[in-house]
C-alpha cells in the first residue's frame, strides 16, 4: 500500500498543516505552495530577462498540465492584483494533432476528495499496464483503510503518441476535442490561434532558414533590458496612462468571443499527412517528424502574427527525458538549445521554456489544488504491435529510476544546465542542418 505519514507543519509559515511534500524535507501548506509556485515562475523570467516590456509573446498550449499551468501563471501575472505585473502581450496557439498524456499514478492525500472524480475500478489486466505506473502499490484504487479523504490522481506527462488524424481519431472525435480546446482558450480572454497539423504541408520554404535576428539583450546592436524598460515606461507616460496600457493585439489574432464550430482540413490533406508519417519507417522517426512539424508550425504562426517570443510548457521532468533522448539520438552537441531556457536557432523568433524548473509532480498538485482546467485526449493504440521508440524507452527508463531514486530527474536536469549552446551554432549556411537549423556536427577533429 501507499505509505502514510502523520500530519506535518508547513516548512515556510510553520502554522498551516502541510498539504503536500514536494521533496523529502519540504512540506507545504496550500497557501505557501501557491506562493512558491508563483515565485518560481516570476523568478525564472526575471533572472533571464529575455522578454521585454510590451513584446508580443505566443504561448504554445497543448491542453496538458504543464502548458495549462503556464497559462494560469501568465493570467495571474497580468492581473491588476499582482504585486509585480508582467508587461508583455500574450497570445495562445494550439496545434491540433499533438500528444496525449502518459499516466503516472501518484498518491495525493487531498482532504476534499470532491476535487477529483471517483476512480473507477480497473479491469485486469490494467489497460494502461503498458505504461509505467505504480499499479503494484494500489494507487489506482482507494486502498483499504485509506478513507474517503484520500484519492488517487494522475500525473500527466506528454508521451509520444500523436493525436488528431495521425493517431487515428475520427472526424467527430477531432471536432469534439477542438471544441473543448477552443472553449478553454476563450476562457483565458487572450487572442488565440487554432492550427491543424495538416497545415505543415503548406509551410513556405523560408521556415527552413533562420529569420533576421531582432534586437535583444543578448544582441550587441539591440537595447539592454533596462533601456527597454525605461522606453516602455516613457511611452506609457506619453500615452497618458498610469502603467496599465499595453500594445493592442493585431487584427490577425482571433479575439475572445463565442466559440465558432471548428472546421477540419480537407480529407486530401489529411491523407497526405498520414502518408508522410507512414513513410517514416520507425516509431522514433515518426516522433522526430511530429516534433519538427509542430515546432515549424508554431514558429511560422509567431512570424505571421508578429510575435517575438514563444513560450512552451516543458517541465523539468520533460526536459530531463528529452536530454537523455537526444543523447541517444546523437544530438549531444545540440542539447543546450534543445533543453535550455532559450532557443534562438530560428533567429527572429526565440523559444522560451519558463516551466523547466517545475517537476511534473509540482504541476500536478498545483492544477488539482487550484482547479486549473486541462483538455486531455486518452491515448489510442493500433492493433499492430511495434517496437517502442527511443523516446518511449528513455522515458520508461528514467521514470523507473525516479521511483527508486527520487533525485534522478533533478540530477539529469542539473547536468544539462552546464552545457553551452555554442556547438549548435552554424558558421555558414552550408553548415546548417536543413530541418533543425543547428550547425552540422560533421567535423570529427573537434
Amino acid at each position: 500500500p501507499c505509505p502514510r505519514s502523520q500530519p506535518r507543519s508547513c516548512m515556510k509559515c510553520g502554522q498551516g498543516t502541510a498539504a503536500l511534500v514536494i521533496r523529502v524535507g519540504d512540506p507545504f501548506c496550500r497557501a505557501c505552495f501557491r506562493d512558491y509556485f508563483v515565485h518560481k515562475f516570476r523568478a525564472m523570467l526575471g533572472k533571464n530577462r529575455v522578454i521585454f516590456p510590451g513584446e508580443k509573446v505566443l504561448l504554445a498550449v497543448s491542453g496538458g498540465p504543464a502548458s495549462s499551468a503556464m497559462v494560469r501563471q501568465v493570467q495571474e501575472g497580468l492581473s491588476r492584483e499582482a504585486a509585480k505585473r508582467l508587461r508583455f502581450v500574450p497570445g495562445l496557439v494550439y496545434v491540433e494533432g499533438e500528444r496525449a498524456p502518459l499516466l503516472l499514478c501518484v498518491y495525493l492525500p487531498i482532504p476534499n476528495s470532491s476535487l477529483l472524480p471517483a476512480p473507477s475500478p480497473l479491469p485486469a489486466p490494467c489497460p494502461i499496464s503498458d505504461f509505467l505506473h505504480c499499479a503494484r502499490a494500489g494507487c489506482c484504487h482507494p486502498g483499504p483503510g485509506n478513507g474517503a479523504g484520500n484519492v488517487a490522481a494522475a500525473l500527466a506527462l506528454p508521451p509520444h503518441l500523436p493525436e488528431g488524424a495521425v493517431r487515428g481519431q475520427s472526424p467527430e472525435q477531432r471536432e469534439q476535442t477542438l471544441a473543448q480546446m477552443e472553449t478553454l482558450l476563450q476562457a483565458t480572454g487572450f487572442p488565440y490561434h487554432l492550427i491543424h497539423l495538416e497545415e505543415a504541408l503548406e509551410l513556405p520554404p523560408s521556415i527552413l532558414q533562420p529569420g533576421p535576428e531582432r534586437g535583444s539583450a543578448s544582441s550587441p546592436s539591440g537595447p539592454s533590458y533596462k533601456e527597454a524598460v525605461d522606453s516602455f515606461i516613457q511611452q506609457q507616460r506619453q500615452d497618458g496612462d498610469s502603467g496599465t496600457s499595453l500594445p493592442a493585439h493585431s487584427s490577425q489574432d482571433t479575439p475572445a468571443g463565442a466559440p465558432a464550430t471548428p472546421r477540419l482540413p480537407d480529407a486530401a490533406q489529411t491523407q497526405e499527412l498520414l502518408r508522410s508519417f507512414e513513410a517514416a519507417g520507425t516509431a522514433t522517426a515518426r516522433e522526430e517528424l511530429l516534433e519538427m512539424l509542430r515546432t515549424h508550425l508554431i514558429v511560422q504562426t509567431a512570424r505571421d502574427r508578429g510575435y517575438a517570443k514563444v513560450m512552451t510548457g516543458e517541465s523539468l521532468t520533460r526536459v530531463a527525458v528529452k536530454l537523455l533522448t537526444n543523447l541517444s539520438l546523437g544530438r549531444g552537441a545540440f542539447l543546450a538549445v534543445d533543453t535550455g531556457f532559450t532557443d534562438q536557432r530560428h533567429g527572429d523568433v526565440m523559444l522560451v521554456r519558463p516551466m523547466r524548473d517545475y517537476t511534473a509532480k509540482e504541476i500536478a498538485f498545483y492544477n488539482v489544488f487550484f482547479s486549473v482546467p486541462t483538455v486531455i485526449v486518452p491515448p489510442l493504440f493500433t492493433k499492430r504491435r511495434e517496437k517502442l521508440s527511443i523516446h518511449q524507452l528513455v522515458e520508461r527508463f528514467l521514470l523507473g529510476l525516479q521511483e527508486e531514486f527520487p533525485s534522478t530527474i533533478s540530477t539529469v536536469y542539473r547536468t544539462g544546465e552546464k552545457l553551452s549552446p555554442e556547438p549548435a551554432k552554424a558558421s555558414s549556411e552550408s553548415q546548417r542542418c536543413l530541418l533543425c537549423l543547428c550547425g552540422l556536427d560533421t567535423d570529427g577533429g573537434e
